[in-house]
């Protein structure tokens, strides 16, 4: 992923509003991230633990997304693999996530859902750059490009029902 600045993180954002985008906290500081580990620039808001956000590079453009967490404790317990990169982790280490649709479906209330690496840090994980504090990735005889293909791909899918 190429290295961004706050306005493009900010200007991204397809199902949030102006001002909200221009309120979230960005992560800092974005010039010591490792940029070219990263399919996808993902954080939570430290002053807002129910938020994560999520931007990513998508058919030449960037693509922002809004992530909240369920307000009960309930859905982050019954997942302990991520959805895009499937990694393990026991515990609270998996989240569901979920995202208010673009456009008039989310206006409407309509959002959708995915169980992820809480710390949306599932790019290092695939990478071997992340380590986990317990769980583990599974040994896999896909390659490294292999894996994050498929991480792209689940990334993409879950990003196409946010316009559906």
């Amino acid at each position: 992923m190429r290295s961004l600045t706050e306005r493009d993180i900010r200007d991204s954002f397809v199902n949030c509003s102006r001002g909200e985008a221009e309120r979230l906290a960005t992560p800092r500081p974005l010039d010591e991230l490792p940029w070219d580990d990263l399919d996808f620039l993902g954080w939570r808001d430290p002053g807002a633990p129910d938020r994560g956000y999520l931007v990513t590079e998508r058919e030449g453009g960037l693509v922002g997304v809004c992530l909240r967490l369920p307000s009960s404790r309930r859905g982050l317990l019954h997942r302990s693999l991520c959805s895009l990169c499937l990694t393990t982790h026991p515990g609270s280490g998996v989240s569901l996530m979920t995202a208010r649709k673009a456009g008039t479906a989310g206006r409407e209330g309509n959002s959708v859902g995915i169980y992820i690496c809480a710390d949306l840090s599932c790019s290092l994980y695939v990478r071997g750059k992340k380590s986990l504090e317990s769980g583990s990735r599974f040994e896999e005889t896909l390659t490294t490009e292999q894996q994050i293909a498929r991480t792209v791909g689940n990334l993409s899918a879950f990003l196409a029902k946010l316009h559906d």
